[in-house]
């Protein structure tokens, strides 16, 4: 074990909660679970009013959420299980504790692909166009993650290196590091994620008001400003992983260096090939169904030449008048 001065623990150093779990008589409530609803449910009344401004139907947001939030949580715990199995299937594991995602590990690459594939369903099912969906929602998403960024301090996770700074986020015993179970105050990575994302989140709202993006330009930007702040902040923290050495990085760097590049360059190019923004978000009107337009359309065309059938009949009969 190195063993390091413990530096003073200052007036302004943040503390971490005691406990992240608070019983409501035999229901545990866990402030990590707390986060991330109150996240989800900013992202959707944010995503609401931008899709009803973008030209959608007031209520499609909440009803498209039912398909992005249980995929998204799916794809979170699968990126964080599958890029730290050894957690959950080394030896001596409990492969079973990969299902306990109120424990923490939600990897947010994971959560945004795989709720992005929820949506593309819910959206094609109702005739909305997925890129300015899409545009719409970004900006609240990225609040969601400021927010969810809380519940890793109420599990005292996830924080950076050891620092004496007045904002140092104190750790206890417990939640430290076996290499520095003598330091007690550390970089608090989760508040400068969640000043950076409502920091993102002011450009994002700022850049599409004042130049109109649209075709995923939106979605773009939000990927460049995200990748570029989670860059430096995966650099400061030191809880271990088990990809911390890829080609000298850890693994969720070399992931941010990679999409960030791919948003710039969609960035660019739609820019260049779609220019402004889309002049609909829809394939067709809501409640229509284009199967059922065809058969009433024919229904009609049925109706009309029987009755032109019958006019003609009784013509026949009568005959003309002198």
């Amino acid at each position: 074990m190195v063993s390091l001065p413990a530096p003073l623990v200052t007036l302004m150093s943040i503390p971490s909660p005691a406990d992240g779990v608070w019983n409501l008589g035999p229901v545990p409530i866990r402030g990590y679970a707390l986060s991330i609803i109150l996240g989800i449910a900013l992202a959707i009344w944010i995503g609401e009013r931008r899709w009803v401004a973008r030209g959608g139907t007031a209520g499609e947001v909440s009803d498209l959420a039912i398909w992005a939030v249980p995929f998204g949580l799916v794809g979170g715990r699968l990126y964080h299980v599958i890029t730290d199995w050894e957690l959950y299937f080394g030896e001596g594991r409990n492969p079973v504790t990969a299902l306990y995602v109120w424990r923490g590990g939600l990897g947010i690459w994971g959560a945004v692909a795989l709720g992005a594939v929820g949506v593309w369903l819910g959206a094609r099912s109702r005739g909305i166009r997925l890129l300015p969906l899409l545009d719409a929602l970004a900006p609240g998403v990225i609040v969601a993650q400021a927010v969810g960024r809380w519940g890793n301090w109420f599990n005292q996770e996830l924080y950076g290196r050891p620092t004496d700074l007045p904002w140092a986020l104190e750790i206890d015993v417990a939640h430290r590091p076996a290499q520095y179970l003598d330091v007690a105050t550390y970089h608090p990575a989760f508040l400068y994620e969640c000043l950076w994302n409502l920091a993102a989140f002011a450009v994002l709202i700022w850049a599409d008001r004042r130049f109109r993006l649209g075709h995923g330009r939106v979605v773009a930007l939000y990927v460049m400003l995200y990748t570029a702040g989670r860059g430096w902040i995966e650099n400061l923290r030191i809880d271990d992983v088990q990809m911390d050495d890829v080609l000298g990085l850890r693994l969720n760097v070399w992931t941010s260096i990679v999409l960030f590049v791919l948003a710039a360059a969609w960035f660019a190019w739609s820019a260049r090939r779609h220019p402004g923004r889309e002049e609909t978000v829809r394939t067709r009107e809501p409640d229509t169904d284009p199967d059922a337009e065809s058969d009433t359309e024919h229904e009609d065309r049925s109706d009309a030449g029987s009755d032109s059938g019958s006019d003609a009949d009784r013509e026949q009969s009568t005959g003309p008048t002198a």
